[in-house]
This record gives C-alpha cells, structure tokens and sequence, in this order.
C-alpha cells in the first residue's frame, strides 16, 4: 500500500511538471477604423471646393500614451490614378515651344493630407518614404525609364509644384483633432477642380514615432445635373459628341459671320 501511494505521488508530480506553464496576458495591439459619412458626392458646374470631414477611431489605445499625447493620425485622401505628361517650354526665337516632355504613369489626380502635427514632428522622413506617406514621397513612375535621373527628378518636382499651385495637392496641418483619447476627425480639403472617380481615404496611426497601423475606406465623387448629362454622353457617345461638337462650332461661327459682317 504504501509503495502504491509513493507511485501515485510520483506520477501527479510528473504530470504536473508536463503542465506547459501559465503565459503572461499580453495587451491587445492598437488598431485604427475611419469611416465616411457617405460613401458618394456630387458636385455641379458650381462647386468651389470643400472640406470632407472624416470620423475615425483608436481601438485598445494605452491610456498613458494617449493622455500624454503621443499617438498621432494622418489621413490621406487619394484621387484615381491617371497618366501624366508634363511638359517644359523653352524660348526660340522669341516665341515660346515646347521642347521636352515626360510621361510618368499611375500618378494621383489628387492628394490632400490632413496630420495631428508637422509631417517632421510625427516620424522620421524615412518612414514617410518607406510608407509613400506625403506628397513629396509619392512615387512618380516614368514611362521611359531611361532617362537620366537628373531629367526624371525635374520633371517629378515639376510635376508635384504644378499640383500644389491648382490645390490638387494639399496639407492641411491640424487637420486632425482628438475628440477623446480613441476618437478623433480630419478634415481634408476638395479643391474645386477635384477629379470624378474612385477616391481613397487612409489613415495611418502613428505612437512615438513609430508606425501603428493602417485603415481605409473609398469615396466615389462624381457629377451631377447637367454637367452629368454630358460628362456620360461624351464617353459613351465620343464620336457622335465629336461630330455634334464641331458641328455646334461651325454653326456658331457661320452665324457670328451673318450677325457680325460688314456689308
């Protein structure tokens, strides 16, 4: 009897050191959700520009980083992506020409950016670049990619001052604004000449520098009214609006001959 207790002794200790031990709980990792009050707008021949408010939340924020500020959200309002030539005029003889072109590929139409704080008091400008995070660190994709570089930045930086100067590309510091320690809401800026297409909005969670966690959610602008009307004729129809266009030109101008001649 008594070797039969020492034998059950011994096997509950065995069993208990094959217990694999107990893990520590580990915090659930932070995470970001934006979301869009309508998921399409529509605009006229009218339209002046906007500010898109968008709504987001942190989910599982640290009280303690939050209360000391140092989570930031940037968000990104992304246009289509459509090819674009850019071209440098050169003076000859007095008259204005152009000269050299480039052609970059896939290149938003639009892009505005609504930060917590400066884009360099949030992260490193490395991190931005390894994100394609920002304006300046958009990749711009030539076509002919054998160009020189010196050719292919000027024409990038060109190209990015351009979109600046139409508002098509935009910074809107602040633009984002804690409404408690997990949510918040950025504004981003529509300039008046936004393109019609699929957009896509992306916020990026950023805590002490480092980046968190991405979120994003698609926005349809598309026109409205008459402007519609034609916008949908012209390329379901382009040849038969062609034709009604120039034969619209012709008329008008044959009638300003009647109206305006002198006998």
């Amino acid at each position: 009897m008594a070797g039969l207790r020492a034998f059950a002794a011994a096997l509950s200790l065995s069993m208990l050191f094959a217990l694999p031990p107990a893990t520590a709980q580990t915090p659930p990792a932070e995470s970001i959700q934006i979301g869009l009050s309508t998921d399409a707008i529509s605009i006229t021949a009218g339209f002046s520009g906007a500010d898109l408010t968008i709504f987001g939340s942190l989910e599982n924020p640290d009280p303690l980083v939050a209360r000391q500020g140092r989570y930031d959200v940037i968000v990104v309002l992304e246009g289509p992506p459509r090819p674009v030539v850019v071209r440098r005029k050169d003076r000859v003889l007095g008259v204005w020409i152009n000269l050299d072109s480039e052609t970059f590929e896939n290149v938003p139409v639009s892009y505005s950016v609504a930060t917590t704080r400066p884009l360099q008091d949030i992260a490193e400008p490395a991190k931005y670049k390894q994100l394609s995070l920002g304006a300046q660190n958009l990749y711009m994709k030539p076509a002919d990619e054998t160009d020189s570089p010196a050719t292919i930045e000027e024409f990038t930086a060109a190209l990015r001052d351009r979109k600046a100067a139409t508002g098509l590309y935009s910074e809107n510091v602040g633009g984002v604004q804690f409404l408690s320690q997990n949510l918040f809401r950025a504004t981003v800026r529509l300039a008046p000449n936004v393109p019609v297409g699929t957009h896509k909005a992306r916020a990026f969670l950023f805590k002490s520098g480092m980046f968190v966690k991405e979120s994003s959610a698609q926005l349809e602008i598309r026109k409205s009214g008459f402007e519609q009307s034609v916008f949908r004729v012209a390329h379901d129809y382009s040849f038969l609006y062609g034709v009604f266009a120039i034969s619209l030109a012709m008329l008008t101008g044959w009638l300003g001959r009647l109206i305006f001649r002198k006998d």
